[in-house]
């Protein structure tokens, strides 16, 4: 089939959820291309099905996306069940196409899927990674220690904590994020240092207050929501000399194994499925150690996945480097 390329080299696909964006948005990045990003609001039936085929996929996401298909990019890059379809009939228009995450369906669809290792996805087309993509490197570390430039005054040791949520694999109660918080808190206190703090989406409200209840009279950060002005993850990540994160979170937990900074996990206990399989395998491969109370350095080398993951990919599709 003979296709016409639009104007950007790839698209880049995902129902808009921030970690599927993030990660696709990563790998395009990492690849060098230009990407038009594409948020997927799929209707109904397809959005019950997808990436099953039904009649009429086309017009799963309404006209705009409908025409742009008429002129498929060179390279598509989708993250997420939804954006797995679109990916799928992209390919079919000629395309080449990389679905990150177990698309649930036979992977032939797809040039190449990229899924974390602790999905237990397995093929010839299948390149796998320890934790998720992302763009944490040294290129990005730098510019968010120069965006947040004020938090070198902070006094060291500088200790990030990340909180996620409770989820389907995660049982986390109120007082498991206070009881976290606090012993982080006497750990820091002990040592004289401050506290980089930020919740997340998935952090009930009654823990957030928790937690910020837990933290009060530490000098440092904290960060919850827009309220609190802007996020400054990026200068947590940057300007930590030591990083505490919850269990739960497949995707902070390998932004933070990206760094430099001794990475400590809470909640482990609590964690079950595939999240646990990763967190174990962070802690088997020395990465990652469990909070024990105490705040005590380790040599840490950084996990760098994504750069990996495009060369292989690029290599595999023949794209030009």
């Amino acid at each position: 089939m003979k296709r016409v390329c639009a104007d950007h080299d790839a698209w880049v696909l995902s129902d808009g959820h921030a970690g599927n964006v993030r990660q696709a948005s990563a790998l395009a990045s990492a690849l060098g291309v230009q990407a038009r990003a594409w948020t997927l609001q799929t209707q109904a039936p397809w959005r019950w099905f997808a990436p099953r085929r039904l009649p009429g996929n086309a017009r799963a996401w309404g006209e705009p996306f409908r025409t742009a298909l008429r002129t498929p990019p060179r390279l598509a890059i989708g993250c997420g069940r939804q954006a797995a379809l679109a990916t799928r009939l992209l390919r079919e228009r000629g395309s080449r196409t990389v679905q990150i995450l177990d698309p649930r369906i036979a992977c032939r669809h797809w040039d190449l899927v990229v899924a974390p290792e602790h999905d237990g996805l397995r093929g010839a087309n299948v390149i796998t990674l320890l934790g998720s993509l992302h763009p944490v490197d040294e290129a990005w570390l730098a510019a968010a220690r120069e965006a947040f430039a004020g938090f070198a005054a902070l006094p060291a040791p500088r200790v990030a904590l990340l909180v996620g949520g409770p989820s389907a694999h995660a049982r986390f109660a109120r007082e498991d994020f206070a009881h976290w918080t606090a012993a982080v808190a006497a750990a820091i206190r002990h040592a004289g240092g401050s506290l980089l703090l930020t919740t997340s989406r998935r952090t009930p409200a009654d823990a957030v207050a928790a937690v910020r209840a837990a933290a009060d009279g530490l000098p440092g950060v904290r960060w919850s929501d827009p309220r609190d002005g802007a996020n400054p993850y990026p200068g947590l990540l940057a300007w930590a000399d030591a990083i505490v994160c919850s269990a739960d979170s497949v995707n902070m937990l390998s932004e933070a194994a990206a760094t430099a900074a001794p990475l400590y996990v809470v909640g482990a206990a609590k964690l079950d499925g595939r999240p646990r399989r990763f967190v174990d395998a962070l802690l088997e491969r020395r990465r990652a150690r469990a909070f024990d109370g105490t705040l005590a350095p380790f040599a840490a080398t950084p996990l760098r996945e994504t750069a990996r993951v495009a060369a292989e990919v690029r290599r595999r599709l023949d794209l030009a480097g």
